[in-house]
C-alpha cells in the first residue's frame, strides 16, 4: 500500500547460549521496540548501546591474562585440585636426583614431599630460601606457599627466576652463640612474653619473629618448614627464633599442624625443638629431618607436657653448631 511506512521492527532476542536469568534487559528492549513506533536510527543506537554494555560486562567478569587462574578459583571460593601424583613423583625425582651443590639430600627431601603429598593444597610456611625453593611451592600446586630468609639478595634471586613467588626477607636478631641464654630466658619467661599462644605481632620475647609482613600472622598454617636462616657459625642467625615462631604459629591455629624442622642434628635445632615442638609431637623424619605434629588442643600455658624432660642442656662448640649444613 502506498504512503505506508515500511520501517522494519528489530526485535533483540535472548541468545540460546545465555542463561533465560541474564537476559531481563534483552526482554523489556523487545517489549519497548513492539510497542513505540520510534526511527529506525533509534532502534539501531539502542541494539549498539546494548552490544557495547554486554561487552564490557563479558570483559569484567572474564579473567585477566596476568591474573594466576588459582587466585581467581580461590577468590570465588573453589578448592583447588592436588598436583597430579605423575607429576609429583616426576618433580621429587627430579628433583632427588639433582647433583646441585647445597641441596636437600634425597632422604630429607622425599620425607617433606611425603608430608606435602598428604596436605597439599595448604598453607606453607618456610624458613629459609634454597635450592628446593621452586619445588616446595610446586608440590604444594593450588596452595598458598610462603618463604622467609634473612637475605634480601636470596629473595630477590629467588623472586627473579620464579615469577609470582610470595618471598620475604626478615631480619633475625638472634645468633647461635647466644642460643642457650635465649632458652633460658624463654623458660622464665613461659607463662609471659615467651607464652605458647600468643599474638606474635606484639610479642616481647626475644625469640619472636615479630618482624613479619602483618597479614602472614592470621594465616591458618597447614605445614611450616623451618630451613633457615643459616646456623653453621657462632655470630650466624640460627634457627632457634624460627623454631619458637613456628611452635607458636601451630598452637594458636585451631588444626592440627605439621612442622618439619631441617638439619636436625644440630645442636640448636635439636634442643630448640625439644623445647618448643616437644618430645611427645615426634612423629617421625630422618636422622636430619624431625617431623612434629602439632595437635589442636595443645596445652596453652606449656609447651610441653613435661618440660623438665624435654630441657637438654648444651653449649656450643667454638665453632659454632657441631654439624655441617
Amino acid at each position: 500500500m502506498k504512503g505506508v511506512n515500511r520501517t522494519k521492527l528489530i526485535i533483540l532476542q535472548p541468545s540460546p547460549n545465555h542463561k533465560q536469568g541474564g537476559s531481563c534487559f534483552t526482554r523489556s528492549f523487545s517489549v519497548f521496540a513492539k510497542h513505540h513506533r520510534h526511527p529506525l536510527w533509534l532502534v539501531a543506537l539502542l541494539s549498539f548501546t546494548f552490544a557495547s554494555l554486554l561487552a564490557l560486562l563479558n570483559t569484567s567478569t572474564s579473567r585477566p591474562a596476568n591474573v594466576p587462574a588459582s587466585s581467581v578459583s580461590q577468590s570465588a571460593g573453589e578448592v583447588e585440585k592436588p598436583l597430579p601424583a605423575a607429576v609429583f613423583d616426576a618433580l621429587v625425582d627430579y628433583a632427588a636426583g639433582s647433583t646441585s651443590p647445597g641441596k636437600m639430600n634425597e632422604e630429607d627431601l622425599r620425607a617433606v614431599a611425603g608430608v606435602l603429598r598428604r596436605r597439599a593444597p595448604c598453607n606453607l610456611l618456610v624458613f629459609g630460601i634454597g635450592h628446593e625453593t621452586p619445588l616446595w611451592r610446586a608440590l604444594n600446586y593450588g596452595g598458598r606457599t610462603v618463604f622467609v630468609d634473612e637475605s634480601e639478595y636470596l629473595v630477590g634471586q629467588a623472586e627473579g627466576r620464579n615469577l609470582g613467588l610470595e618471598a620475604y626477607d626478615v631480619a633475625f636478631t638472634t645468633t647461635v652463640r647466644g642460643t642457650p641464654e635465649l632458652l633460658a630466658a624463654a623458660r622464665r619467661q613461659r607463662r609471659g612474653d615467651c607464652r605458647p599462644v600468643q599474638n606474635l605481632l606484639y610479642s616481647d620475647c626475644r625469640l619472636a619473629v615479630n618482624n613479619l609482613p602483618n597479614q602472614l600472622y592470621g594465616v591458618a598454617w597447614g605445614v611450616i618448614l623451618v630451613d633457615g636462616p643459616q646456623g653453621q657459625a657462632p655470630e650466624a642467625p640460627g634457627r632457634a627464633s624460627s623454631i619458637f615462631t613456628a611452635a607458636v604459629m601451630a598452637r594458636s591455629a585451631s588444626c592440627q599442624v605439621d612442622v618439619l624442622v631441617h638439619d636436625y642434628d644440630r645442636e640448636v635445632e635439636r634442643v630448640s625443638s625439644g623445647e618448643f615442638l616437644c618430645p611427645e609431637n615426634l612423629v617421625g623424619g630422618t636422622p636430619r629431618l624431625a617431623h612434629f605434629v602439632i595437635r589442636a588442643g595443645a596445652p596453652t600455658d606449656e609447651f610441653c607436657h613435661n618440660n623438665k624432660t624435654s630441657r637438654v642442656s648444651w653449649q656450643p662448640s667454638p665453632a659454632g653448631n657441631s654439624a655441617s649444613s
